[in-house]
């Protein structure tokens, strides 16, 4: 889900934006800049708070009440921004070379790392990449598939019909129909690659590739390294899930469609890009109808209304020791769809004014999925609500799979005993055959999606590097979705496709490493946070649902932001500077040991 903190908020407008016309330059020529480097930082953070008030209110506007005269406001106000950035971008490189405080250092390097697609400096450049920018977004957004009799199936019907269908043929045509649309993004793609390198470089980058590695706190090499020792310490369930379901499939489709020694067909994993494959539920649960966790019928008998539901989501967190909502995100979140107006449904958690103003917007329904949503926003929230008291260039993340990790943390102690324990089920159900049962149900969406969620910036460091060219652009994408995921297309396909463009983060340029360590850390934060509550007995089994002394470590990392390495970060909670996914290993092992019962005998891999 979208989280919106002041400084997040702007990094995602920005990207693809690049920097405006209007700069000043930096001095040349070896000249000293006309203001100290922590001089610089003040004012950039004491001009952010107004921008990011400005900026986050349009935005706020334009998403609860979307029409031609919002979108005016809220394009603006971005351009202010964008001009804004690009000016102090350029000042900053004046203080290259010099020896800094570090957290003068890091603020500038958190400045000049704000955007995804830095604009080379030329105004051409900038009005190109621009332009590049917004027609991709354009063709995704429009795009739909055209059947010959006319019949034209926008893409979120598409992926309605990918999770619903179970024909085989129809599945295909899907499919193959979506990824029509981003044929004609394929030269684009090239030539805004070409640009964002060109400004890449131009901060002292070899390419944009090197650039998003290098918002890690290490070297772009030590993370590369970094993401594959996590993708290693979990492939060993995944090989299992992916063993499983492929048998499972062959029974439902025959060995003839679903070879049991090779890739599974990418289209029958219930998902369009076979990313997450909870689709499949109904044919993988374990033990048919044993231990439902049903929180919607006490949400619809007891007519939980949406801010109930929220009020449940808020008492979690102050069980833990953390402060409740203010007044202020009551009377400002939009918790339902108006009557009257058009808005953006999707749920997002806001941090405006500074994080002074917190806020959700969803449109609420009485379901228990809506209700793991509201937990996982308020997870940003609460993120956001603490590190308020930083300057505006520290307020964010440790990084980026940090904020994705916060909810879902919280998700994880959503047990059935919990849910018991505050009336939302009757009892708690304790048949090993229930714990199967959610484990593959979580399975199929949290650790399917892991490889998909490594090899997508992958394929695109490549890109970036020069190591995939133009012209193999579709081989390698499948390379690497056929090595990292076990999945191949059922039908050829060729380099007069571009199959990596009918996912929306690649021509949006939206970075995707932080989904895979999000994943990952959410699973290692639970670890922690169960030893500190003095859990006892199955990681699974625990929720520190009303543990003040770990809510107190959980809130101590929060408040910290983005002011120090996310390694130092993490070592305040869990002792640890380093990212471990064991703690999955360890969460999943009735799983695991079911899995591998029934691959016994089984030829597994690919």
């Amino acid at each position: 889900m979208k989280h919106y903190s002041l400084y997040v908020l702007l990094l995602l407008l920005l990207a693809g934006c690049g920097r405006s016309g209007g700069e000043t330059p930096p001095p040349q020529g070896g000249a000293a800049p006309a203001e100290s480097a922590d001089e610089f930082v003040a004012r950039a953070n004491a001009e952010l708070e107004e921008l990011y008030r400005e900026l986050g209110a349009a935005e706020w506007v334009r998403s609860t009440y979307i029409n031609g005269d919002t979108a005016i406001i809220a394009a603006a106000a971005n351009a202010r921004y964008q001009k804004w950035h690009g000016e102090m971008v350029k000042s900053s490189l004046a203080y290259e070379g010099q020896e800094l405080d570090p957290a003068t250092r890091r603020a500038i390097e958190l400045l000049k790392l704000g955007t995804s697609a830095p604009a080379p400096g030329d105004a051409a450049g900038r009005k190109e990449i621009s332009t590049l920018s917004t027609d991709m977004e354009g063709m995704y957004g429009a795009g739909e598939y055209c059947r010959s009799d006319g019949d034209c199936i926008p893409g979120p019907e598409l992926e309605q019909r990918m999770r619903d269908v179970r024909d085989y043929d129809e599945l295909l045509e899907y499919w193959r129909g979506w990824r029509e649309v981003s044929v004609p993004m394929r030269e684009k793609y090239a030539r805004f690659v070409e640009l964002a390198n060109e400004g890449a470089v131009e901060l002292g980058y070899d390419n944009l590739g090197e650039m998003w590695r290098s918002n890690y706190d290490m070297s772009p090499a030590d993370f590369q390294a970094e993401s594959a020792r996590l993708w290693g310490q979990v492939k060993p369930l995944y090989d299992e899930l992916h063993c499983h379901v492929r048998a499972r499939l062959g029974e439902v489709y025959g060995d003839d469609k679903v070879p049991q020694e090779g890739p599974i067909p990418a289209h029958l994993l219930g998902n369009m890009w076979a990313q997450e494959w909870a689709a499949l539920y109904d044919l993988m649960e374990p033990f048919p109808g044993v231990g439902d966790v049903d929180v919607d019928t006490t949400l619809r008998t007891r007519n939980f209304s949406p801010q109930e539901m929220v009020r449940s989501a808020e008492s979690f967190y102050v069980s833990l020791g953390m402060p409740r909502r203010p007044d202020t995100f009551w009377e400002r979140s939009q918790f339902s769809k108006p009557r009257d107006r058009d808005v953006v449904c999707h749920a997002s958690a806001w941090g405006l004014d500074g994080g002074n103003d917190l806020r959700i917007k969803m449109c609420i329904n009485q379901t228990y999925d809506e209700l793991r949503v509201i937990y996982h926003e308020l997870g940003h929230n609460y993120y956001q609500g603490a590190y308020k008291d930083q300057p505006p260039l520290f307020q964010g993340a440790a990084h980026d799979g940090f904020h994705e990790a916060i909810g879902d943390t919280v998700v994880l102690s959503m047990t059935p005993g919990y849910l018991a324990e505050v009336g939302l089920v009757g009892s708690a159900e304790d048949d090993p055959r229930a714990v199967v049962n959610r484990q593959m149900q979580m399975a199929l969406d949290s650790i399917a999606f892991l490889p998909f969620g490594k090899l997508v910036d992958e394929w695109r460091w490549g890109v970036f590097s020069g190591e995939i060219a133009p012209a193999d652009y579709n081989r390698s994408w499948w390379e690497l979705r056929t090595k990292y995921q076990g999945v191949a297309p059922a039908v050829e396909r060729s380099e007069a496709d571009f199959d990596p463009g009918a996912k929306y983060h690649v021509p949006a340029n939206v970075p995707y490493s932080r989904y895979f360590l999000a994943r990952i850390l959410q699973f290692q934060f639970h670890r922690t946070l169960c030893e500190i509550a003095g859990h006892e007995g199955d990681l699974h089994a625990c929720s520190i649902y009303g543990n003040r002394e770990a809510g107190e470590k959980f809130h101590a990392m929060l408040e910290a932001g983005a002011s120090q390495p996310w390694q130092d970060t993490l070592e305040v909670m869990t002792g640890t500077r380093e990212m471990d996914a064991t703690a999955i290993v360890d969460y999943f092992a009735p799983l695991m040991a079911y899995l591998k019962e029934r691959n016994e005998g089984r030829s597994c891999g690919w």
